[in-house]
């Protein structure tokens, strides 16, 4: 063959090769980030790479605030992915805001973006998703017709047998990632679905959590978290799925995100009516640490590791602490249980580690007593992660988790303290989740292939370093807390070296302060009738003044709330 006919075979065959790579994709709103500029997307992306994820899957409602902003939104996200080498694809939501997708608007969202080198293609198609949408399958001989996609939906409504026999069906994505009832998750779903997909490909579902209550949205469930995200991505290396999609990267209303907190992404909690912000002050960011390992494991079958370390994570209030708020535990399922009866009140930890190593659980500065069995997981032959959880009963305190092996410490998480206090609200299903080493901010490199040396926990606001004078005690604080309205706050406000010790206790000093935010000129007062309310004085107002007004429990714009101060 002459060399002219010979190239486009070649570039057949290698883009067949190269579709047929295992990918690892992040579920993303689109609908959260309308006032994201091209940089904001490209510090998520840049978060995204160093945690070794490819591309992200574009959730996109199709209610009429949704198509106002879905279109800008998407020309942003694929020019900053065109900029960074990342890929992306879209997840057509059909049930967000209550109005499916017509065929129409899917072929033209489809066809406008397919061209970019940013959009990412299976057997040279664009591939295209769904969350739901069985109402309206007849519609897609059509639309790939119209597109040529490859075309991968979630169906899970109808089971994986019925799903896999829908018009058009390319593959399948599965959104069963969570576990019914008291007990843990299994592969037996996933399992089920690659032998009714008979050779196509299968994207597994893997998230860390859930937990949702928005009660204008109907959402007010919880299913177990606790050990899941440690088993998830064990039940990746036996699955070997064609495609992982993390569920997810941004969905805050859910609490399964794993991205950086960011409160111009918190209308659901306004739109829902949540009783109170349940991710405020409870970074996901710890949870990124070991997916550069996880996933070079799952695409090529082996990891080394060059920097062991530790993640850590739990619900800072036990689970009959506070009322439930009528949250429903096994939702979706029969029967439906009481919330605390489906999550543990336990400390979960993994380490990567290159060999066996002890480790010790305190709260409040006393050791908990270990299981006998001290690791509820061990990696084979010695090298990799392994896990384990420790039950916290009656203990109160701030939690650390130390790992050291002979005696010399390996890596140490510093966590928020388990508390019985309610304030108002009912209870928090959420988790707190820290890591040593910190992960880090865009372009860090951190995770524990490459990461930096530090050794603390708490992550620090995402910004960049410069050095402020120091307080009193020599080195500026870069991460506090405290209790019960003041988490947050502290938790915002020492991050950047304001941290008031009479309501606020700083959790980790560094040589140089985090400088803050811009300030707005935005006043921020105690809330009108909140307890003490001189003592939230100062943090509303430094708060406020730089941005941070997600606090409405302590926090509002009435100078009356400041009378008598």
């Amino acid at each position: 063959m002459r060399l002219y006919q010979v190239l486009p075979v070649l570039a057949a065959l290698m883009g067949a090769s190269l579709a047929e790579a295992k990918e690892v994709f992040a579920h993303y709103m689109l609908g959260n980030v309308a006032s994201f500029s091209q940089a904001d997307w490209e510090k998520d992306i840049q978060l995204a790479q160093d945690s070794g994820i490819d591309g992200f899957a574009l959730n996109m409602a199709a209610d009429a605030e949704a198509l106002a902003t879905n279109w800008p939104s998407a020309e942003k996200a694929f020019k900053a992915a065109e900029a960074k080498n990342f890929k992306l694809f879209f997840s057509f939501d059909y049930l967000g805001g209550g109005i499916p997708w017509t065929a129409a608007d899917v072929t033209k969202y489809t066809n406008n973006w397919k061209g970019s080198p940013a959009y990412f293609k299976r057997d040279n198609r664009p591939l295209v998703s769904t969350f739901e949408g069985v109402d309206n399958r007849n519609d897609w001989t059509q639309i790939k017709a119209d597109t040529q996609a490859f075309f991968m939906p979630d169906y899970s409504s109808l089971g994986a047998e019925v799903a896999a026999a829908a018009p058009g069906v390319d593959g399948l994505f599965s959104w069963d990632a969570w576990p019914k009832g008291a007990s843990d998750k299994s592969d037996e779903v996933d399992n089920y679905y690659i032998s009714q997909l008979k050779g196509k490909p299968y994207m597994m579902p893997v998230s860390p959590w859930f937990f949702t209550n928005l009660p204008n949205y109907d959402k007010n469930r919880l299913w177990r978290g606790d050990d899941l995200w440690y088993d998830r991505w064990q039940q990746v290396m036996e699955v070997k799925p064609d495609y992982v999609e993390i569920i997810t990267w941004n969905d805050f209303g859910e609490s399964h995100y794993i991205g950086p907190l960011d409160s111009r992404q918190y209308g659901a909690f306004r739109g829902g009516n949540a009783p109170y912000n349940y991710v405020e002050g409870l970074s996901h960011d710890g949870w990124r640490l070991f997916l550069p390992y996880l996933i070079k494991q799952y695409k090529t079958g082996s990891a080394s590791i060059n920097k062991e370390g530790l993640m850590a994570w739990y619900r800072t209030q036990p689970g009959k602490a506070c009322a439930t708020g009528g949250t429903a535990g096994n939702a979706n399922y029969e029967p439906h249980m009481e919330p605390y009866d489906v999550v543990q009140d336990n400390i979960f930890f993994s380490a990567l580690l290159n060999s066996d190593a002890d480790y010790t659980v305190s709260v409040n500065g006393t050791n908990i007593e270990l299981p006998q069995q001290k690791w509820r997981n061990t990696p084979g032959g010695g090298s990799g992660i392994y896990h384990a959880s420790v039950p916290y009963h009656g203990h109160r305190g701030p939690v650390v988790v130390t790992i050291s092996r002979n005696g010399q410490q390996v890596a140490q998480v510093k966590g928020g303290s388990i508390t019985d206090a309610c304030n108002g609200h009912p209870e928090n299903w959420n988790a707190w989740v820290g890591s040593d080493p910190v992960v880090g901010t865009p372009g860090s490199g951190t995770n524990p292939t490459t990461p930096p040396t530090t050794t603390t926990a708490a992550p620090p606001p995402p910004s960049t370093t410069t050095a402020t004078p120091p307080p009193s005690n020599d080195r500026p604080c870069v991460a506090g807390t405290g209790e019960g309205n003041y988490s947050g706050l502290c938790r915002y406000a020492c991050g950047y070296n304001y941290c008031p010790p009479e309501v606020c206790r700083c959790t980790r000093r560094a040589t140089n302060a985090v400088s803050a935010p811009p300030t707005t000129g935005q006043k921020g007062y105690p809330a009108v009738g909140v307890k003490d309310h001189c003592s939230y004085l100062g943090l509303c107002s430094y708060a406020w003044d730089h941005g941070y007004v997600d606090n409405t429990a302590a926090c509002g714009p009435d100078p009356a709330g400041a009378e008598g101060c």
